[in-house]
């Protein structure tokens, strides 16, 4: 049966940029930051496109924010993705929000399996996947990982983590738990989240990235959706952590363990 699959490619800033609180300590300075798709978005991205490529259909994927979230959109659509959907709204959003628009595209889109990141790496809430299950009444498994045998053959040991049954009507999800993984067989509709391990994510060649400025991007409003995305919560206080001291010289092992247990606290 052919797969529809929302994905989402939030932008956010790149872990690469230098980070700092502005003065006010009510968010951080965004002069002079660049941006990228969420790690984790990315890899939900490349996984729906691997699913439909194995069983037909299309991905869809969704972004809220500005126009600037555009270059996360074509970047997806340059991968593979079918067509996107752009929830225009500039302003600040919580993930109740988010989790109430993507709901809204869901009813309208009706797709099969939505897969999000676990979380963004700007916020790192971990949320809107497991309020998006909720509020759709669909099943969920998080933290989608790769499952790996003890095979000594490393191309043969590697088997999917998402596999959808013949009739696709059920998908086997592997997930990480404290400890080890867990393997939760979901019936569809369902909602996933990516972990890290679960994929490598393509790079795009220039003919998919030039073809991905003509694939359909729809635009959207939270008040075309009908929901309000006036934020639950707000950040009243940010700051950098304490700079670290540096690090001394201890002349024998008895010096080090005497200060690791009365200064370090430590043992």
């Amino acid at each position: 049966m052919p797969l529809k699959i929302l994905v989402t490619a939030k932008r956010v800033e790149d872990s690469e940029s230098k980070i700092r609180a502005n003065p006010a300590g009510t968010g951080i300075v965004l002069e002079g930051l660049k941006y990228k798709m969420n790690p984790f978005d990315e890899i939900g991205v490349e996984e729906a496109l691997r699913l439909v490529a194995k069983h037909g259909g299309e991905v869809v994927v969704a972004s809220i924010g500005s126009k600037d979230c555009h270059e996360q959109l074509r970047q997806a659509l340059a991968m593979g993705a079918t067509r996107a959907i752009w929830v225009n709204h500039a302003g600040p959003i919580d993930q109740l929000g988010v989790a109430g628009c993507l709901m809204k595209i869901c009813e309208r889109e009706k797709p099969n399996l939505a897969i999000l990141g676990k979380q963004s790496i700007d916020d790192d809430q971990n949320q809107v996947g497991q309020y998006l299950a909720e509020w759709l009444g669909w099943s969920q498994a998080t933290f989608a990982s790769k499952e790996e045998s003890l095979d000594s053959d490393a191309e043969k040991s590697k088997t999917p983590a998402l596999k959808l049954t013949a009739d696709g009507a059920w998908v086997t999800v592997v997930r990480e738990v404290d400890g080890g993984l867990e393997t939760l067989e979901c019936k569809l509709p369902a909602v996933v989240t990516t972990d890290l391990r679960l994929n490598q994510p393509r790079f795009s060649k220039l003919p998919d990235i030039m073809k991905a400025k003509t694939k359909p991007l729809e635009e959207l409003t939270p008040a075309a959706l009908g929901v309000d995305v006036t934020p639950q919560l707000t950040v009243t206080s940010m700051k950098a952590p304490p700079a670290r001291k540096a690090g001394i010289k201890v002349p024998d092992v008895a010096a080090l363990v005497d200060k690791l247990k009365n200064e370090a606290k430590a043992i």
